[in-house]
């Protein structure tokens, strides 16, 4: 058996969403000393929509992929429905993850939970 799925090899050759946008409503930045990935996340949130997502990841591939996964996951829905979003779903949507680098979904999540705080501290609004 491969190492990594199809869709993790997809995504790490051709990453969705990565960028930054420059007037976003929500930046998350997180990162894993142990393994030295920073993920930042951009997100465009209107109406309570995630309007737009862009990521920057520097990391492996796995944590590319996951970067680019998880904004793929949240593109064009509902802040409430972003909140909820897991590190299995993630993994789950990349068809899985080697388990030693199961981490990388759980920075990805981490990274969007972050940039929804930042956007709840900057309008006041609890999505």
């Amino acid at each position: 058996m491969a190492l990594y799925s199809e869709k993790v090899m997809d995504h790490f050759r051709n990453p969705r969403n990565v960028g930054i946008i420059e007037d976003a409503n929500g930046i998350g930045e997180v990162g894993n000393a142990k393994c030295g990935d920073i993920m930042k996340m951009y997100l465009k949130i209107e109406d309570d929509i995630i309007r737009d997502v862009k990521f920057e990841t520097f990391g492996c591939g796995s944590a590319i992929a996951s970067s680019s996964m998880a904004t793929e996951l949240i593109k064009g829905k509902p802040v409430s429905e972003a909140m909820k979003l897991t590190n299995q779903a993630v993994a789950e949507a990349l068809d899985g993850l080697p388990a030693y680098k199961m981490h990388c979904s759980v920075l990805a999540e981490e990274a969007i939970q972050s940039a929804l705080e930042d956007y709840r501290k900057r309008t006041g609004k609890e999505g």
